[in-house]
């Protein structure tokens, strides 16, 4: 009898754990916008129960020229599994992707430029000569 008495505690701790578990992977959005103009340019943004913010705006630049290109900007802010606030940006472009936020790594700074190349960038910098004729 106490075999099965613990056998249902473990069943029923089980299943409101696993009840737990689902309701916690569903988060209600609270508000939530989304605007797409017929230039193709657009906005874009919600909330979510669990206080995570997201929004992002974005068009064409140069319409009809040859560097024609679509940029976006955006930003979103959360909370990590381990507590801690986060905040991203980012802007797309034609030269690429941008984002930037406290939580990112950042890179070593450059090595400096050795002194006999430093050197040689002052002494060509203070010589300059024209550069050949192509030969035919």
């Amino acid at each position: 009898m106490n075999t099965f008495i613990i056998a249902l505690f473990a069943l029923i701790a089980g299943a409101s754990a696993a009840a737990v578990r689902e309701q916690e992977k569903f988060i209600p959005i609270v508000s939530q916008v989304q605007e797409v103009n017929p230039d193709g340019s657009f906005k874009s943004a919600y909330e979510s129960a669990d206080g995570t913010i997201q929004q992002s705006q974005g068009g064409l630049i140069n319409a009809g020229q040859k560097d024609e290109a679509q940029v976006i900007e955006g930003s979103a802010t959360w909370t990590s599994p381990e507590g801690i606030p986060i905040a991203l940006k980012w802007i797309a472009g034609p030269n690429g992707v941008e984002f930037q936020g406290e939580h990112l790594p950042v890179a070593p700074p450059a090595p400096e430029i050795p002194l006999a190349i430093q050197r040689s960038l002052e002494w060509n910098a203070a010589h300059p000569e024209e550069d050949p004729k192509p030969k035919p």
